[in-house]
């Protein structure tokens, strides 16, 4: 099998599972080559904005990497020049913007035990949370985005689609795009969330070239991820932990998620997969951490 097909057959795994916490019921393949700009070992210095002291909800001291070709938003999956054992949980805090009536019907879209044990077991950790999502859970949001412990990312404030197909989410144009993006970072400022990075992660993991440039005056580092937990409406947690347990390499984003209703063995499963990873020797990082190498 060449690396090509290895390369696709997983782009088809991940955005199954995504597709699935998203809600939505497409089936084409929506995920984007990543083009990377500087590669993780000489990411460019944060823009100026990332050097600026934070404001709550705005992007803070961060490390991101230089545009890519034409100066597209550079997207970042794994530090591939990384040799010490560091590793990166990340978490999805999805909820698109017309899921409130079922959250007020009693969905819980979040997974406050999840944080907790993330608190207890310290384990640095990257939300990439949807301005929907702090909206909902200010309270929350708040104090995720307080605690040195994580990072708060940007996952769009909608979850709707920045590229088309992708399984089935309704689509953005390019001004609609830029402007979900400011949105979120509103969003997050308001509920009071300090430390906020300045990267984004598109919903279902779809984009291309046009999406990427769409957002490309948000002087984001757009994160993808090359290890998929499969927790999306997962109901084995031991199957959870042995795919990220099998997938992790030096340098890796693994891509989770913080939402009880899409996803509700991850908790579980991270009580399973940190110890052993530690056991292997791994120490866990912020994506901030594994940009700035």
């Amino acid at each position: 099998m060449t690396h090509y097909v290895r390369k696709v057959m997983a782009a088809a795994v991940i955005g199954a599972a995504l597709a699935g916490c998203s809600g939505g019921a497409g089936t084409s393949q929506g995920g984007g080559q990543a083009r990377l700009g500087n590669p993780a070992g000489s990411a460019s210095p944060a823009s100026p904005s990332a050097q600026a002291s934070p404001q709550p909800g705005a992007p803070g001291k961060a490390p991101t990497m230089a545009p890519g070709p034409n100066g597209l938003t550079p997207v970042f999956e794994r530090a591939r020049k990384q040799t010490d054992k560091t590793v990166a949980l990340t978490f999805d805090a999805d909820m698109t913007a017309d899921q409130g009536p079922r959250a007020a019907s009693g969905e819980r879209f979040d997974n406050p035990e999840l944080i907790s044990t993330l608190r207890r077991l310290q384990v640095p950790s990257t939300v990439f949370m949807t301005g929907r999502w702090a909206e909902e859970y200010p309270d929350q949001a708040q104090a995720i985005g307080t605690d040195p412990n994580f990072e708060v990312a940007n996952h769009s404030y909608s979850h709707h689609a920045f590229k088309s197909p992708c399984y089935g989410l309704p689509t953005l144009d390019a001004e609609a795009a830029r402007a979900d993006v400011d949105r979120a970072f509103a969003a997050f400022r308001k509920a009071g969330a300090v430390n906020t990075v300045p990267y984004f992660r598109f919903p279902g993991g779809c984009y291309d070239d046009q999406a990427l440039r769409a957002i490309a005056t948000a002087k984001v580092t757009a994160v993808q991820w090359d290890v998929v937990s499969g927790d999306a409406f997962a109901k084995d947690p031991d199957a959870v932990a042995q795919q990220v347990l099998a997938g992790v390499k030096p340098g890796s984003v693994v891509v989770m998620h913080c939402t009880r209703s899409a996803a509700p063995v991850t908790e579980e499963a991270v009580r399973k997969i940190v110890p052993e990873l530690r056991k292997r020797g791994y120490r866990f990082v912020k994506v901030s951490d594994l940009i700035g190498k």
